[in-house]
């Protein structure tokens, strides 16, 4: 088998690097779509779409474990 040319080489990698990134993609947008799943079984009613937003984005920014950590000293709340 022949050597690859520098160009050809690049060429390569090039394709290489977009199919990495639309696997990337694809599996991005595979798990938002089982994590909005989860989402329709939820009572989310209670809540106007600014505080979901809000709860959401403030979760995801501190990351799981000290949401869960926050919420869990959080006093019972009967309905």
């Amino acid at each position: 088998m022949p050597k690859m040319s520098e160009r050809e080489r690049l060429a390569d990698l090039e394709a290489r690097q977009r199919k990495a990134a639309e696997e990337v993609e694809n599996a991005r947008r595979a798990l938002r779509g089982k994590y909005a799943a989860i989402v329709s079984d939820l009572p989310v009613e209670g809540l106007t779409e600014r505080e979901f937003k809000d709860v959401l984005v403030g979760a995801i920014r501190v990351g799981g474990a000290p949401s869960i950590a926050a919420l869990k000293v959080l006093p019972a709340v009967k309905s």
